[in-house]
């Protein structure tokens, strides 16, 4: 299975391109990343994390957020590989210059999608969609998901790692 194929990689595509769920994307992609290169900051699939992150932070008008993630992010994608295979990465990499562009002039959010060109990689979102129907999330929810989702299971964590460093 080619990298960008994986189950993870492809629920990322829907988030980001469809469902607009960019701290979504940060999850699912941060998963994969830790599953395939944990660790390495300068793997390309950090690159995509952060281009999410930086249209996450951008929707919420926190430009100086956007502009570091999009910056660190078309560092990580700028070359050719298997990790940006399947998409048009001359549109791919405007797309993140755009952006820079918009956040660093304060331009308001705009949506942009991922440019995927592989008809492979078109088929698995179809065959991921049969599998997953859509969700429909309030725009609200989408905007403010870090701090309107359950924390629950992160802050007991915290409280037992506090716990066992007394």
């Amino acid at each position: 299975m080619h990298p960008l194929q994986h189950p993870l990689f492809i629920q990322y595509i829907i988030n980001f391109n469809e469902e607009k769920d960019f701290f979504e994307c940060h999850e699912v992609g941060e998963e994969y990343w830790k599953a395939v290169a944990p660790k390495d900051k300068m793997h390309p699939l950090t690159g995509w994390i952060q281009l999410a992150v930086g249209m996450y932070h951008w929707r919420r008008s926190n430009y100086p957020g956007a502009l570091r993630s999009f910056i660190r992010a078309k560092v990580k994608l700028a070359a050719e590989g298997v990790w940006v295979e399947g998409f048009d990465h001359e549109k791919l990499i405007s797309i993140l210059t755009d952006s820079i562009e918009a956040v660093t002039d304060r331009r308001p959010f705009f949506v942009q999608e991922i440019p995927i060109v592989s008809e492979e990689l078109k088929k698995a979102v179809d065959a991921y969609h049969s599998e997953h129907p859509l969700a429909q999330q309030d725009p609200y929810f989408l905007m403010h998901k870090h701090r309107l989702r359950d924390r629950t299971s992160i802050i007991s964590l915290r409280e037992q790692k506090k716990r066992r460093n007394l």
